[in-house]
């Protein structure tokens, strides 16, 4: 049974979404991928859900910079290779970039660049799942479901000697 929680953060509220145990989606508000209330399940308090409480708390201590990565049970919905994609996403070092060829490249499907474009933007557990370390071949901000600017923060968040740069090789 599917329930979420709002969560607050400096991003603004993130929707968190879990289905039989594990977290499923985290979403921001103004999401291109937001999916319907009525398709997240039940609403609960953060507090009063230990799942929740556990997303809670390890995203406030990911925002005071006091944590790198996370430790929550996911269960992301998609296809085979999206599921690959997210996978190598996860193993991208807090703080460093990868491109989307970079990505392939990893994955043995150096000509896939695109395919893992398309995949990391159908990331539905944003931040957790680290989409927003993925950028262009040149290194410029390409692509972040929750918006450019949130882009930046978490990159900036993650290391704040990049700076304002946009473009980051």
């Amino acid at each position: 049974m599917k329930t979420h929680a709002m969560i607050g953060s400096p991003l603004g509220a993130l929707a968190a979404v879990a289905d039989g145990g594990a977290l499923c989606g985290l979403y921001m508000e103004s999401h291109k991928r937001l999916p319907g209330i009525e398709t997240m399940g039940a609403r609960v308090e953060p507090g009063g859900d230990q799942l929740f409480s556990a997303v809670a708390q390890q995203l406030g201590e990911y925002f005071a910079g006091t944590r790198h990565g996370f430790d929550l049970p996911l269960a992301a919905v998609g296809n085979g290779f999206a599921h690959k994609v997210w996978e190598a996403l996860v193993q991208i070092p807090y703080g460093e970039l990868r491109s989307y060829g970079d990505i392939a490249r990893a994955l043995g499907e150096p000509s896939l660049a695109q395919a893992v474009g398309a995949a990391n933007g159908r990331n539905p557990i944003s931040i957790i799942v680290p989409c927003h370390r993925v950028v262009g071949a040149d290194g410029s901000l390409v692509g972040y479901a929750g918006g450019l600017d949130r882009k930046r923060f978490l990159l900036e968040l993650e290391n704040p000697a990049r700076g304002h740069t946009e473009a980051l090789f």
